[in-house]
Formats: C-alpha cells, sequence, structure tokens
C-alpha cells in the first residue's frame, strides 16, 4: 500500500468521529446493528468498511474485495483509514470526509492497534473500545466457528497485549445483555451532544 491517507490531518471539520474499538468476538458488529437505527434517527451514519475477508464469511456487512484491488484503492486514495490485523486488510472510505464536512456525526468500526494514526488525522474523534470479559471472549469466537482454535488463542493472546484504555478511551462492557451494551452507547454518545434530531 503506497499512499497513507491516514497520515493526513482532518482538522477543523464540523462533524464528528465515532471510532468503535474491541477485540475480535467483542461484538462490535451486533451492538452496531442493534443501534442502527436509533444512530440513523439522529443523524448518525454508520460506515461500512472495505476488508479482504470473503463475501460468504459471518460477520459484518462489510465490502469484500481482494488484496490486490484493496491495495490498489489504498494507492488512489480512496480509504480515510486503513490498516492490518490478523492477517487481512481493512479500509474506511474517504466519503466520510464528505460526512463530517457536512457537519455529521459518523461512527466507523476501528482498530486498537490504528487509534494513534485516527487520531492524528481526526484528533476530536471519540475512542470507544468495546470490552468483555475474557470467558466470554473466548466462548463467543468459539460459537462463531470462524478459525481455528489456533487462531482464536493468538487473538485472545493479541486481545491482552493492546491496551488502550490510558488513551482517553471510553470503555464499554458487553459482556452480558446487548441491549444494555446499547442502551450505555446511546447514553455516552448523548453525554456527548452526538445525537440530534434528524
Amino acid at each position: 500500500m503506497q499512499h497513507d491517507a491516514s497520515a493526513d490531518p482532518r482538522t477543523a471539520l464540523p462533524g464528528r468521529l465515532i471510532y468503535l474499538m474491541g477485540p475480535s468476538g467483542s461484538g462490535k458488529d451486533s451492538l452496531i446493528d442493534a443501534a442502527r437505527a436509533t444512530l440513523e434517527s439522529h443523524n448518525v451514519v454508520v460506515a461500512r468498511r472495505v476488508i479482504t475477508r470473503s463475501a460468504e464469511a459471518k460477520g459484518e456487512d462489510a465490502v469484500g474485495v481482494t488484496y490486490e484491488r484493496i491495495e490498489q484503492m489504498c494507492a488512489d486514495g480512496e480509504f480515510a483509514l486503513h490498516w492490518r490485523a490478523n492477517g487481512l486488510a481493512y479500509g474506511i472510505p474517504a466519503q466520510i470526509d464528505n460526512w463530517l464536512a457536512q457537519g455529521r456525526t459518523v461512527l466507523v468500526n476501528g482498530s486498537r492497534a490504528h487509534l494513534p494514526q485516527a487520531r492524528q488525522r481526526y484528533p476530536d474523534l471519540l475512542a470507544i473500545l468495546l470490552s468483555v470479559e475474557p470467558q466470554v471472549l473466548r466462548q463467543r469466537l468459539l460459537a462463531r466457528g470462524r478459525e481455528a482454535l489456533e487462531d482464536i488463542e493468538q487473538r485472545l493472546a493479541r486481545s491482552r497485549q493492546l491496551n488502550v484504555a490510558d488513551q482517553g478511551v471510553y470503555l464499554l462492557d458487553n459482556s452480558t445483555r446487548l441491549d444494555d451494551a446499547v442502551a450505555r452507547l446511546l447514553d455516552l454518545l448523548r453525554e456527548q451532544g452526538l445525537l440530534v434530531s434528524s
């Protein structure tokens, strides 16, 4: 990947970016799906990621592309943010800058490891870390049947190593009922003044 749009700062945009993070299996996709109708009714745009996972794979509503395609998109400056993790490549379309320029709030499914670069580009982003108790996370990863046991153990080890709680990140627990996590997310966004009437 040649052009790194993530290094280009975007200051003074009237909208605000919500940067949702969490280990694989923490329930980011489920949380976003469950909150989507309420978010959209309050003029919050949920960005759709581009990812090299196959379109047949279970999980988020993402645009599936090849590695060659995502590298070309990156070289062409089509991403506002992009990163690699767990053998996959991810990109957030540059369209989010248009939404932010319109004064809209935009939610993205981000990467914990990429938070410093995202903050450099969007200094006022709202960083939210979805956390899950380790035993619950292991059960969820096993239940979704997407990876081999060895891959799951590697994900769990990586999750323990990545600690962003000391970087001005709001922690949001999703170890129990999804409805409770959705309510906490919406409460946080109200506190931040990000849920407005459309």
